[in-house]
């Protein structure tokens, strides 16, 4: 959505959260070079556990990899309890917790771990011929888990895809994916005469929570003679998969593509650490640099206050400079159109002395990934293991925890990247797991049903905004190219853009940040 500022989502930076019965159109202008696997899904409260799906860009010219054809294998959590009591829980004190994923979907198929009646589920299918080359997207929609998984008797796969960008190859035998991240491989079947069954499992297991759970789905040979059948979750499971693997794909994963584009390190401006930690107050919220943001403060969306000019100061790059990065007044992250940055993701111990993993996620363009390490991190160090590489693109890369527990407040695993600031816009940086935004998780603003209330809202299905990270890419001018008159549609909630069963929504059409 980098072309589109008030199309972005987010309702706490970009714009207000769609009504209930309404409905937002989008007209995706897709660029080349955008081809590639994404997801849809809600911004608020827990919705996105069900209110999600697959995106497909398909490529119009010629294809960097051949293969016969493709398959969507898209991943998702399950709970026993409603999202209205698992946000509440979040935000209660005393605190109560979400409770584990019941079961990682598959396609939205699946058994329960321990239940008596989900033996009657189905598990999801992936049904292939022998002998031919497959593209599978992984989609990782799950609202907590990350996960390990791979296939029984195939165990040669090629990852040509992260995140929307090709990449060169890179042989692995499994796949780690976190929420929020998705990813291509080619998958060669079996010739006909090595096969001495036509259905093989794919085993899926959690990592990195309390508990492990796992699931299956079933790879489903079609052949004249194959004797399908439906299968079950099995009791003892075919694979045994590693433990989580530590900066996996780390310096490995570069740009199919040369990019002349690439920001070298002398080029960098500045570096911004932003320190992620868990606080126990009346109740565990989780922060960035100490700031977790309430319903107080900002009063509406951030770029609908700078259009409007009534709550909100346009954020000062001088006082953030001068108070590493962030604007203590309007606690946002400003950034200059131009300007190379460096972003460093840190973990720290929580107030218990806990840790915790985070698949961090950035709206807008797509960042250069610079891997991750444990402790602090030192860019000298760091510089020798990306020297000479094209780094692939990214949007959601892990922050790893290395260890259960330590000291509170030290620094023990970071992740870092590096972005030329091109798109103007309101843009997001926030941890993907939604239990973590609903805890403030991600320091931007926290805005419940009673927030909308007072202010003359309706209170009806709009939950809990998450809290997010806010960096304001670009100067006034830059950002706000369109007028105001053109947009009055956007600025207030419920505005002309939202269509209902009453009425035809009247967007603006925007291209490169203009009409």
């Amino acid at each position: 959505m980098a072309v589109s500022p008030f199309s972005d989502g987010t309702p706490a930076a970009s714009q207000w959260p769609i009504p209930p019965n309404h409905f937002f159109d989008y007209e995706l202008e897709t660029d080349v070079g955008m081809a590639g696997t994404y997801f849809y899904h809600s911004h608020i409260g827990f919705q996105a556990v069900t209110a999600a799906g697959p995106l497909i860009v398909e490529d119009s010219g010629h294809l960097p990899y051949q293969y016969d054809e493709e398959r969507i294998i898209a991943l998702s959590d399950v709970f026993n309890n409603t999202d209205a009591q698992i946000e509440s829980g979040l935000q209660a004190s005393p605190f109560v917790w979400s409770g584990e994923t019941a079961n990682v979907l598959v396609n939205g198929k699946g058994q329960l771990n321990g239940s008596a009646e989900s033996p009657n589920c189905e598990l999801a299918s992936i049904d292939v011929e022998p002998d031919k080359t497959y593209r599978f997207r992984f989609i990782g929609g799950t609202a907590l888990s990350f996960v390990t998984l791979a296939f029984e008797d195939h165990d040669q796969l090629t990852l040509i895809e992260a995140d929307g960008a090709y990449t060169k190859p890179v042989n692995i035998s499994y796949l780690q994916i976190g929420s929020g991240q998705r990813f291509s491989v080619l998958f060669r079947t079996k010739a006909r005469s090595k096969l001495s069954k036509s259905q093989f499992f794919m085993q899926v297991e959690t990592r990195d929570r309390p508990t492990m759970t796992r699931s299956f789905a079933v790879l489903n040979y079609r052949y004249k003679g194959a004797k399908a059948k439906r299968l079950s979750a099995p009791l003892v499971p075919p694979l045994t998969l590693p433990p989580t693997t530590l900066g996996w794909l780390d310096y490995k994963l570069e740009s199919f593509h040369f990019d002349p584009s690439f920001p070298l390190t002398a080029e960098v401006t500045r570096r911004v650490t932003i320190r992620t930690h868990q606080m126990i107050t009346n109740t565990l919220v989780w922060a960035q640099d100490n700031s977790p943001w309430f319903e107080t403060f900002p009063s509406e969306p951030y770029l609908v206050s700078l259009y409007k000019n009534d709550s909100l100061e346009f954020p000062s790059y001088e006082r953030a400079i001068a108070n590493d990065g962030i604007d203590p007044v309007t606690r946002a992250f400003p950034a200059n159109i131009g300007e190379v940055i460096e972003i460093v993701v840190q973990n720290t111990g929580a107030d218990s002395g806990g840790l915790d993993i985070h698949p961090f996620h950035a709206h807008g363009s797509h960042y250069y990934d610079l891997g991750s390490g444990n402790g602090t991190y030192d860019p000298v160090a760091n510089e020798k293991n990306i020297d000479g590489m094209q780094l692939a693109k990214r949007d959601t890369t892990m922050l790893y925890k290395y260890g259960e527990t330590t000291t509170p407040g030290l620094n023990m695993g970071w992740r870092a990247w590096r972005l030329r600031v091109t798109e103007p816009g309101v843009w997001m940086v926030h941890c993907h797991i939604l239990q973590h935004m609903i805890m403030g998780r991600s320091s931007s603003k926290y805005i419940t049903d009673r927030a909308w209330v007072l202010r003359g809202r309706p209170d009806t299905d709009l939950g809990v905004i998450g809290m997010q990270t806010v960096w304001v890419m670009g100067n006034e001018s830059e950002i706000m190219t369109v007028p105001a008159n053109d947009i009055q549609g956007y600025l207030v909630y419920g505005g002309s853009v939202y269509g209902n069963e009453s009425f035809d929504p009247s967007p603006v059409h925007f291209k490169g940040n203009s009409q």
